[in-house]
């Protein structure tokens, strides 16, 4: 395992925290900054080169979102899904899976509150993910 940022990396930490600060703003997800500056700044690996990783990045900054990305990204899924089901309604299959969605939503919202990353009064509920990530 790698323990050290490779020298032939061609931006150095302020660079690199400034790129994530400008694809925060632009509404790109911490996991696809990660692959923008892989795959088109050279940076193999951020938490290498700046000693820490993209979300701690964003909350430094003060531009992280107001969901974490998995939370939302699940939710994205969940109304997705509940769409396709609209259209589809006997689509059994994908009733179940939209059920097994919404209850990592639900542990993950758990989770997070007891970590005081989401307040104790948010909630889940497929209206509101529409409203919040549409």
């Amino acid at each position: 395992m790698i323990s050290e940022n490779p020298s032939w990396v061609p931006l150095n930490a302020t660079e690199i925290e400034d790129l994530v600060e400008k694809f925060t703003k632009e509404g790109v997800s911490p996991a696809m900054i990660g692959m923008i500056l892989r795959d088109q700044y050279a940076v193999p690996n951020v938490k290498l080169a700046t000693g820490k990783t993209v979300t701690e990045i964003q909350a430094e900054k003060g531009v992280k979102g107001d969901l974490p990305a998995d939370l939302a990204q699940l939710m994205v899924r969940a109304i997705n899904l509940n769409n396709h089901l609209k259209v589809n309604h006997k689509d059994i299959s994908n009733k179940r899976g939209l059920a097994m969605i919404e209850a990592k939503i639900r542990r993950l919202e758990r989770y997070y509150k007891e970590k005081g990353v989401l307040p104790a009064t948010w909630k889940y509920s497929l209206a509101n993910a529409e409203l919040m990530l549409k």
